[in-house]
């Protein structure tokens, strides 16, 4: 298990054992196999609660395999963190992006839909999977609102919208595949 510096404690903690543990800063590659590389990068967030809160690193992780390239952004406010990572790594077959749980005074922590869209651009993305919404509520928005947003944001750029049902499975190798707007 990969994971962003100080989060082993608390893996350990809860029963795991520490050998499969990896923890890395950012900027940090965690080779996992001879097939799988874990990229841990940075995010713009904060960790934990109350008194423990900032204590471990935050962080996406990139997914690097010699077929393809999965970026996370985790939860992470926009910077220019995204055009980094598209010029370090090119192109991203999938790009599993924030989206969901915004508000406007948490613009420093957490996307709107469509800074969602330009960081899935700034990461080079060619298929992108919003993350974060339709699943708890957190923000004052409504559970469809980042579905609505993000696909008005996403028309005419360089990427496809991945939407699936909660649940439904998505073949990043399958270029064809498309999903209904069910939220509507």
């Amino acid at each position: 298990m990969v994971t962003p510096l100080g989060v082993g404690s608390h893996l350990r903690y809860w029963g795991m054992e520490s050998a499969i543990i990896s923890e890395a800063d950012w900027n940090q590659a965690v080779p996992v196999s001879d097939e799988l590389t874990v990229h841990v990068l940075p995010a713009r967030h904060f960790s934990g609660r109350g008194l423990k809160r900032n204590q471990t690193l935050w962080a996406s992780f990139m997914f690097v395999t010699p077929q393809q390239k999965i970026y996370y952004s985790g939860d992470s406010g926009y910077g220019p963190h995204f055009k980094a990572i598209g010029e370090q790594f090119g192109a991203v077959d999938l790009a599993i992006m924030e989206n969901g749980q915004y508000d406007q005074d948490w613009k420093y922590i957490h996307m709107m839909p469509e800074e969602t869209a330009q960081a899935a651009d700034d990461v080079r993305a060619r298929a992108v999977l919003p993350g974060h919404a339709g699943r708890f509520v957190l923000a004052k928005h409504t559970w469809d609102d980042p579905y609505i947003r993000l696909a008005e944001a996403s028309t005419g750029r360089p990427w496809r919208l991945l939407t699936p049902m909660l649940g439904e499975p998505v073949w990043v190798a399958d270029k064809t595949q498309s999903f209904n707007a069910w939220w509507r």
